[in-house]
């Protein structure tokens, strides 16, 4: 499901992209930005996370993977990413660009360059 809200200027360079309950545990949701598709993740424990929703390898789509801990398992080849830093982990070389993210009062904003 993507979030098909319309964005809107919050302040500075943070936009309002829905509420924390629109995205499960251990899932994502996909925002819709003038930068491409922005997966943003919600681990077990409520952190967010937010990066480009196509994997450094091949360009799977990373809002369709599998969240343990605070990264994401690729859905195509496996590859698993680091949410914190964008960076493939193991063997795996690479990495996905990174959005800064916040939560008030249950209303999630994202920050773009």
């Amino acid at each position: 499901m993507n979030l098909a809200l319309p964005l809107q200027e919050d302040r500075a360079d943070w936009i309002e992209i829905g509420r924390l309950a629109d995205i499960p545990h251990r899932g994502a949701r996909i925002v819709q930005t003038p930068h491409g598709e922005i997966a943003v993740f919600r681990t077990m424990d409520d952190k967010i996370f937010a990066v480009d929703n196509a994997c450094p390898h091949r360009k799977g789509p990373l809002a369709q993977g599998i969240v343990m801990g605070d990264s994401v398992t690729c859905p195509l080849h496996n590859w698993v990413i680091d949410l914190a830093s964008g960076e493939a982990q193991g063997a795996d070389h690479g990495c996905v660009k990174t959005y800064a993210v916040r939560v008030d009062g249950g209303v999630l904003y994202l920050s773009l360059p």
